[in-house]
């Protein structure tokens, strides 16, 4: 009997153990993180779990993406998500402060809030930065001081820079939903494989 309950017991701090040793990838972003129109597991930070569950690393992904969400919001909402420990942050904001025509240098002063906040937590963290584009209604001098932010931050900040999260997506009928603006089922898995290029040496090098 002893011995049973030393195997379970033994058996129980290896579980606490390997849970400990988990680490965790945040997706900071608006509707296109969060899968606006498609269920939670449809998104592609699901369909990135699940890439990562395939090969066995030790990562959870959790999906911060909310509707609406602008880099102003997403800087005011980044300490509370920060109260669990990130190892890799996706920041995936923007989009929304293009449809609102927001001064871009108040936009990458929010971005670099939100990496500032994020490094100053936890010095170690990876980081990903997502480009986005705005809508041409808004005048060439909008959209190029817009799509010169992100570059701009991920030289600065020397992090990785995914050009543009729609790549092959955006624009395209059949892979968005009837808004023309939000990705289908389909569109978020060739999203998965945009992230994943830049996302999975990564989190190689992490599981060394």
């Amino acid at each position: 009997m002893k011995r049973f309950f030393i195997v379970v017991l033994l058996g129980l701090i290896w579980t606490v153990h390997a849970e400990e040793d988990r680490k965790t990838i945040l997706f900071l972003g608006d509707s296109l993180t969060a899968g606006y129109g498609l269920d939670k597991t449809q998104a592609f930070p699901a369909l990135i779990q699940a890439k990562i569950d395939s090969l066995g690393w030790a990562f959870d992904v959790v999906n911060g993406g909310l509707s609406g969400e602008t880099s102003a919001g997403g800087l005011r909402r980044v300490n509370w998500l920060l109260r669990r420990e990130i190892d890799v942050l996706v920041l995936a904001l923007g989009g929304n402060d293009g449809l609102r025509g927001i001064p871009t240098t108040e936009m990458q002063q929010n971005l670099q809030g939100i990496i500032d906040r994020a490094k100053e937590k936890y010095p170690d963290i990876q980081i990903i930065l997502m480009g986005i584009e705005a809508p041409p209604n808004l005048g060439d001098t909008y959209t190029t001081a817009f799509r010169a932010v992100f570059p701009a931050l991920s030289e600065k900040n020397r992090v990785p820079l995914i050009p543009f999260l729609l790549e092959g997506v955006g624009g395209v009928p059949e892979l968005n939903l009837p808004d023309r603006i939000h990705p289908n089922a389909e569109g978020h898995r060739i999203i998965v494989e945009t992230v994943w290029r830049v996302l999975k040496p990564i989190l190689e090098s992490g599981e060394k």
